[in-house]
C-alpha cells in the first residue's frame, strides 16, 4: 500500500464518524445557515444544466467545481461567479472537493463509468449526492452505492428527472387505479437518424496524461483519444451502455415506478448495422422484457427517425391507453365492443353500433417543459431532502431496480440468449457466463480507493 492511500484510508476512517454526526445534527448546521453548499463534479450538457439549476435555487451556494477538461472548468466558474456573490473553487481531482469541509453535497455529472465510485466516494467523506443516470456501468455497482449510502448515512437523488414531472406523477396514480384498466403491456421507444454517424471529437483542447488518467478513472486503460472522451463517451462499453442505459432507464424507470415490479426475464437482439464512424454501441436494439403480469417492448433505433410522434413510453390496458411525454399525457380510451361484434365477416356485413361507450375517460395534459417541470423541481426535491433527511424521490433502492433492467437488456443483447433474473437474490439464472457480466475489475489504484471507502466491495 503506497503513502497516498494510506492517508486516504485513514481520512476515509475519520469521514465516516464524522458523515454519522453530520447526519445527526444537520438541523442545526442549517438552522445557523440556510444555505447548501455544493460542489458540481462535471460540466458537460447535463452537469450545465445541473449547475444552472442549482445556482436558481436561493438557498443553494454552488461552492466548488472539479472538471478534467479546462474549457469546461473555466466555463462553469464563470457561470457561477455571474450568477452568485462568491466564486467557486475549481478542483481537477475532485478528491480534493471531497476533502473540503465546506462542502455539504456534490453533484456527479461525469460519464457512466464514474457514476457509482464518485458517490461511494462523496458518502464516505460525509457529503450527500445528486448522482446522474444510469447509475452504474455494471450492476454490482448498485448494490455498493446502496451500502455506502446506508453506512453513511447519506441522502442521494439519483437523475431520473421525470419522477418529479406532474404529469408523470399522474401517471402513476391513474394507472394504479385502474383507469387504464388491467395493464399488461408498455411500449418503449427512442428512434433518431444519425446516419453514418459522429466522426469529430467534441472536445477541441486535448488532456494531458494526467487528466486523461483522471478522466478514465477505474476504467481500462488505453491512450488519449479525443473521440472517446467528451460527449461521445457514450457509444464506447468501457464508458457506457449505450442508449439502452441512456434512455431506457428514463422509459423503464417510470414502467418500474408505476407497478413496483422487477423484471423475470428479458430477451434482446441488436447491432451496429449502418453506423460507420465512432462507437461500438448497436445502432439497432429490440427488447422484450418479461415482468410479473405484463410484457415490456423497447425499440432504439439511431439509423431511421421513422413517423413522428411516436409516444417514447405508452401503457396498454384492458380499458384504453396512456402515452406519455416530457410535454404531456394523454389517455386514449378503447371503444366498448362486444367481442362477439369483432369477428371477422366477409359474406354479411358487420353490424354499425352507433356511439360505441368509451371503457374508460379520455384525458389529456399539455404545456410541459422539461426544465422548469422537471429538472428545478428534482433539484429543489433533493435540496428539501437534504434538510429533512427524508428519502428522495429518485432513490437508489428504485434507482437500482431500473439500473438492473437496462444492463439485463444489454447482457442478453451481447450474449444473443434470453436472460432469467432472480429479483430476490439479485442474481442471474442458470448462465454464469451472463452472471459475470454482473461485475467487473476497477483499474488502480481505483480499487483500492473503493475497497478503502467500502471494505465489503
Amino acid at each position: 500500500m503506497n503513502d497516498a492511500t494510506s492517508k486516504r484510508r485513514a481520512f476515509l476512517k475519520g469521514a465516516a464518524s464524522a458523515s454519522l454526526m453530520t447526519a445527526a445534527s444537520y438541523d442545526r448546521i442549517l438552522g445557523a445557515n440556510d444555505r447548501v453548499r455544493v460542489g458540481c463534479i462535471g460540466i458537460g450538457l447535463i452537469g450545465k444544466r445541473h449547475l444552472l439549476d442549482f445556482l436558481s435555487q436561493p438557498d443553494c451556494e454552488v461552492a466548488a467545481i472539479s472538471e478534467t477538461y479546462d474549457p469546461r472548468l473555466a466555463e462553469g466558474i464563470e457561470t457561477a461567479a455571474e450568477k452568485q456573490k462568491s466564486k467557486p473553487e475549481g478542483f481537477k481531482d475532485f478528491r480534493r472537493m471531497l476533502d473540503s469541509k465546506n462542502i455539504d453535497a456534490v453533484v456527479v455529472s461525469t460519464p457512466d463509468h464514474w457514476h457509482a465510485l464518485m458517490t461511494i466516494l462523496a458518502c464516505a467523506a460525509g457529503k450527500d449526492v445528486y448522482v446522474e443516470k444510469p447509475l452504474t456501468l455494471f450492476i454490482e455497482e448498485g448494490r455498493w452505492m446502496i451500502d455506502a449510502a446506508r453506512r453513511y448515512k447519506r441522502i442521494v437523488q439519483v437523475g431520473t428527472q421525470q419522477r418529479s414531472g406532474k404529469q408523470y406523477q399522474e401517471c402513476v396514480e391513474l394507472i394504479r387505479n385502474g383507469h387504464i384498466g388491467e395493464m399488461r403491456s408498455a411500449r418503449l421507444a427512442s428512434f433518431r437518424n444519425i446516419t453514418p454517424g459522429f466522426s469529430k471529437a467534441v472536445g477541441e483542447q486535448p488532456l494531458s496524461e494526467t487528466d486523461w488518467q483522471m478522466w478514465l478513472g477505474p476504467a481500462p486503460y488505453t491512450k488519449f483519444d479525443p473521440h472517446r472522451c467528451i460527449y461521445h463517451f457514450r457509444w464506447f462499453w468501457d464508458y457506457s451502455g449505450g442508449q439502452t442505459t441512456n434512455l431506457l432507464a428514463h422509459n423503464i424507470d417510470i414502467v418500474q415506478w408505476v407497478t413496483g415490479a422487477a423484471p423475470k426475464s428479458v430477451a434482446a437482439m441488436g447491432s451496429r448495422y449502418s453506423l460507420k464512424q465512432l462507437g461500438e454501441t448497436p445502432d439497432v436494439v429490440e427488447a422484450i422484457i418479461e415482468f410479473p403480469g405484463f410484457i415490456a417492448t423497447w425499440s432504439c433505433r439511431e439509423m431511421s427517425a421513422g413517423q413522428p410522434g411516436n409516444a417514447s413510453t405508452a401503457f396498454y390496458g384492458t380499458k384504453g391507453m396512456l402515452r406519455i411525454e416530457r410535454s404531456g399525457m394523454e389517455v386514449i380510451p378503447d371503444r366498448l365492443i362486444s367481442a362477439d361484434d369483432q369477428i371477422p365477416r366477409f359474406t354479411t356485413a358487420r353490424p354499425v353500433i352507433q356511439d360505441p361507450q368509451l371503457r374508460t375517460t379520455a384525458l389529456k395534459r399539455e404545456g410541459f417543459e422539461q426544465v422548469r417541470d422537471q429538472f428545478v423541481p428534482h433539484v429543489r426535491n433533493f435540496l428539501d431532502s437534504i434538510k429533512s433527511r427524508a428519502q428522495t424521490i429518485s432513490n437508489l433502492q428504485t434507482s437500482q431496480q431500473t439500473n438492473i433492467t437496462t444492463h439485463l437488456v444489454n447482457i442478453a443483447m451481447k450474449l444473443k440468449r434470453t436472460i432469467n433474473w432472480d429479483a430476490t437474490r439479485e442474481t442471474i439464472i442458470g448462465d454464469k457466463e451472463a452472471a459475470a457480466m454482473l461485475t467487473r475489475p476497477y483499474r488502480a489504484p481505483w480499487d483500492r480507493e473503493l475497497k478503502a471507502a467500502l471494505p465489503k466491495a
